[in-house]
């Protein structure tokens, strides 16, 4: 049995208590779905099997993927197949955007941030997750991992302002992932022993997070912004 699949099992609060950071971008999505008018139009850029398309209902919702990401997924639900780095999108073309756990897999991320400030139009919201603690994964296609700093200056630089940057919680929830993170080494009857040895530490550890007051120590970031720059040449859409 996966990972994975053996997740998949557990009630849907057990999943957000393990799978925080998923569970952290998963509401965020939500939110900025809530808080956008009917009918905004909304580019998921890195969609790879348009996980989040169901949340933006009620919107114009386009998904774009380079569709490179992984073999075994679905790319059918894309509108665009494309590289992030040169969108076929005219500048200000929407309302608000979404980059979620996919610029690790690009080579330029700047040029990237700076392609996603250039779709949204002037006071446009990007919400944006990325990894910092994680491993190899959707290789060779990953590149990068992020700091808060690293991320902020990326979006400062796109000409995005008002950013807020949460941390997918502090070293006791990053250790409890990392436990089960480690139930992929031990094969067949193996895999039972190995989770019935880490599932109460996985569990519980997350409880001790609020002693980690830093966040030094996280999987990653979730990152809100709105485009206050007016790209060259771009149209301002009301």
């Amino acid at each position: 049995m996966t990972n994975a699949a053996a997740l998949a099992r557990l009630p849907r609060p057990l999943r957000r208590h393990i799978l925080h950071f998923e569970a952290l971008i998963e509401d965020a999505a939500r939110a900025l779905s809530a808080s956008l008018p009917a009918g905004s139009r909304v580019l998921d850029a890195g969609a790879g099997e348009c996980h989040y398309a169901h949340l933006f209902d009620g919107h114009r919702y386009i998904a774009v993927d380079l569709g490179i990401g992984d073999p075994s997924w679905n790319y059918r639900r894309l509108d665009c197949i494309a590289d992030l780095e040169a969108l076929p999108i005219a500048g200000g073309a929407f309302d608000a955007a979404i980059n979620l756990v996919t610029l690790e897999h690009v080579r330029n991320p700047a040029r990237v941030v700076a392609e996603l400030a250039r779709a949204v139009r002037p006071g446009g919201t990007l919400l944006m997750a990325v990894p910092m603690e994680w491993e190899v994964h959707q290789a060779p296609h990953d590149y990068f991992r992020y700091t808060c700093h690293g991320v902020r200056y990326l979006l400062e630089s796109a000409g995005f302002g008002e950013i807020e940057i949460v941390p997918a919680g502090g070293f006791f929830r990053l250790l409890a992932r990392r436990l089960l993170g480690g139930l992929q080494f031990f094969p067949g009857p193996l895999w039972i022993l190995a989770a019935a040895a880490v599932a109460v530490p996985a569990l519980l550890l997350p409880f001790l997070d609020a002693l980690d007051r830093e966040r030094n120590f996280t999987l990653g970031y979730v990152c809100l912004s709105r485009k206050t720059a007016v790209e060259p040449g771009a149209s301002a859409l009301p």
